[in-house]
């Protein structure tokens, strides 16, 4: 950024990276998270994950596409805005943000409430294949807990096993994926066991406790009251007499700074008539003569804290497919980066005049 000549170039005590481009009084600002998941098994990829390799166009590595690719095509956007001339009565802040795959959304909370940076429009520029997105489902991180009697396991009978009584829980939340809805443009709701764990005093004993982990993800029509109480009235929840947790989440940043928040992430949608999505769909017009395909992300993006919890309109523009996210074979097209460093240096422009 600061070789790009950005206005200033700042790192919060998050460390959350801050480019500002302009001193209007219009804020807008792009968001693109600096973070990655872990390489997995490293059998499975054929170019090391952390140095990459280009060929025939792609490049191939560990953020190519999720998301070092966006980042590298918001800053060379802002350095286009820069030599072009095409400032005005905005500022535009370019962000790189931290922690989101973790605990997305926690980055903008913490530069809305902390950092006082309050946009009125957002570009999240994970990736959309350089489509226009306009939301996504929610989600929530929730725990179930039953509680047993240990004994020795020789005498199993004289017990009660937390698991055993787990078992019909886990069978019944399997079931209510299946009854889960939706509306027509994000999809139904899902919900799925992703860990299940139990303690006991030994490998000897029955089980004194066991906990499953929910990844619940939340339609349009579901509110985090709504998706408590579907498992709460399950039979075998209240047979078991289940305690029901959402967790929270207080790791702290690469900074050391910890800022607590409980995992739910609210569903956000802008509306087709918006004029933030007719000003997506017009810089894209302009720059490549063709209609972008107007979509959504099946995953979570930084959104749920913009627009989900603080209502600043979002939409999605970003290179790369987000099919290769989190894979060995993750990549980004040379040409997309090229692309959508264009858009987001015309978007500022367009949205000002729509």
């Amino acid at each position: 950024m600061e070789r790009c000549a950005f206005d200033d170039v700042t790192i919060d005590p998050m460390g959350n990276i801050l480019g500002r481009i302009g001193h209007g009084n219009r804020i807008i600002a792009f968001d693109a998270h600096v973070d990655t998941v872990d390489v997995g098994n490293a059998g499975n990829w054929t170019v090391d994950p952390f140095r990459g390799a280009e060929k025939e166009g792609i490049i191939y590595g560990r953020g190519a596409c999720d998301m070092k690719g966006a980042l590298a095509s918001i800053v060379h956007g802002g350095k286009l805005i820069k030599q072009l001339g095409l400032d005005g009565d905005y500022t535009l802040y370019v962000v790189g943000s931290v922690q989101e795959e973790d605990c997305d959304g926690l980055c903008w909370q913490y530069i809305i409430n902390e950092d006082k940076i309050h946009p009125e429009a957002v570009v999240i520029t994970e990736p959309t294949n350089l489509g226009i997105y306009r939301g996504h489902r929610g989600r929530m991180e929730i725990e179930i807990r039953t509680k047993g009697v240990s004994c020795h396991g020789s005498a199993p009978e004289r017990g009660i096993n937390a698991v055993y009584r787990m078992a019909p829980i886990v069978l019944d939340i399997e079931l209510l994926n299946e009854r889960l809805t939706g509306e027509s443009f994000l999809g139904k709701g899902t919900v799925t066991v992703s860990e299940i764990r139990s303690t006991s005093p030994s490998l000897c004993a029955v089980a004194d406790s066991s906990a499953i982990h929910l990844d619940r993800r939340l339609a349009a029509t579901d509110t985090l009251d709504s998706a408590l109480l579907e498992i709460q009235e399950l039979p075998s929840v209240k047979a078991a007499g289940a305690e029901i947790v959402v967790l929270n989440y207080d790791t702290p940043s690469w900074r050391g700074l910890s800022y607590p928040t409980q995992k739910y992430y609210p569903t956000w949608l802008l509306p087709e008539t918006h004029p933030l999505l007719a000003a997506g769909v017009g810089t894209f017009e302009r720059l490549f003569d063709a209609k972008p395909k107007v979509g959504r992300w099946v995953f979570s993006t930084n959104g749920v804290a913009v627009m989900g919890m603080h209502g600043i309109p979002c939409i999605g523009f970003g290179p790369g497919d987000e099919v290769y996210a989190h894979m060995a074979t993750e990549q980004i097209p040379v040409d997309h980066l090229v692309k959508a460093s264009a858009w987001y240096a015309a978007f500022p422009g367009v949205y000002l005049s729509v």
